[in-house]
């Protein structure tokens, strides 16, 4: 999406990894290693976003991107702005380019922003000034460009080399903007082989996830895998989709300890979260030894660090 870039081919918004090139992806991943701290270390307390202020503001519940992208931009030494959409004017009837002209007028920078509407971050970057950008939180079940970025730099931490890598996305895949963001990054990062699983009523159609090998069992689809991403039931954004209980999704396509033995013998487990243990995996696999979810958390923070610092590196 040209609409991301600058003239000179450097990052000025954020709303989709589709279209954005492997040497770019690369500088963001190898930017955000950079920031990756252990537990036992302080994190970083840089000032490079002083004197630039970020606006999160967030139409849809988050816990961990919304968290993430404060300590991102305050770790950076930038002013956040926290706004809730239930608590501002659009619930009065204002439009969201209303709102962010609002914004604007009070020196805003980044608008860091998440929407159940399909387009809005668009919309939105397509009529901001000129000094402004906007990182996406999440569209819809579209696209979720630092979720993505931070499982292909959790996946390359682990194992190296992508290009050898076996990676399954199994679950919702349909409704999930996450797979959606992992697949553009693994795909343009030159991944051995991706597959996606998922029950028919969670498969996507055949023009989705192209190149994808497409499984609909769990057994077949992580058999021998080096990766396995489980994905939550997206059941806010289903319609007329039958999902069935519990239990018997967990039977059918819930990652237990005894599936695991299927996947390659050093496989790593990743969990975007909220994870709804006992439907979409059993606890003994997220808290196990094979488990990198809690992996993933740290990364998000320094990948949305490198992200911040991306699109107001001109200022």
């Amino acid at each position: 999406m040209s609409q991301q870039l600058r003239q000179d081919g450097s990052l000025r918004h954020l709303i989709t990894l589709e279209g954005l090139d492997r040497t770019l992806l690369e500088r963001l991943l190898d930017r955000a290693q950079t920031y990756v701290r252990t537990l036992d270390e302080r994190p970083i307390n840089a000032q490079l976003l002083r004197g630039i202020t970020v606006a999160n503001l967030f139409g849809e519940p988050s816990t961990r991107t919304r968290a993430s992208f404060e300590l991102a931009a305050r770790r950076l030494g930038a002013e956040v702005l926290n706004l809730e959409v239930h608590l501002s004017s659009r619930t009065k009837g204002e439009t969201i380019l209303d709102t962010v002209y609002t914004l604007q007028a009070m020196h805003l920078d980044v608008l860091v922003l998440r929407e159940a509407e399909p387009g809005v971050p668009a919309l939105v970057a397509a009529h901001v000034a000129p000094h402004v950008s906007v990182v996406s939180a999440g569209e819809a079940h579209l696209s979720h460009p630092t979720q993505g970025l931070l499982d292909a730099l959790t996946i390359r931490q682990r194992k190296g080399d992508l290009r050898r890598l076996k990676v399954a996305i199994v679950g919702d895949i349909e409704h999930s903007r996450v797979a959606r963001s992992a697949w553009h990054a693994l795909a343009t990062l030159g991944t051995g082989e991706i597959r996606i699983v998922a029950p028919p009523a969670f498969m996507p159609g055949p023009a989705d996830f192209a190149g994808c090998a497409r499984h609909e069992t769990i057994d077949a689809g992580i058999r021998g895998a080096d990766v396995i991403m489980m994905l939550r039931i997206q059941k806010e954004r289903m319609a007329a989709v039958s999902v069935p209980d519990a239990q018997t999704y967990f039977s059918q396509f819930g990652l237990s300890s005894e599936r695991l033995t299927l996947a390659a013998r050093d496989a790593i487990v990743m969990h975007p979260g909220p994870m709804n243990r006992g439907i979409e995996i059993q606890s003994e696999v997220a808290d196990g030894p094979q488990s990198v979810i809690l992996q993933q958390v740290s990364n998000g923070v320094a990948v949305r660090m490198a992200v911040l610092e991306a699109v107001t590196r001109r200022r």
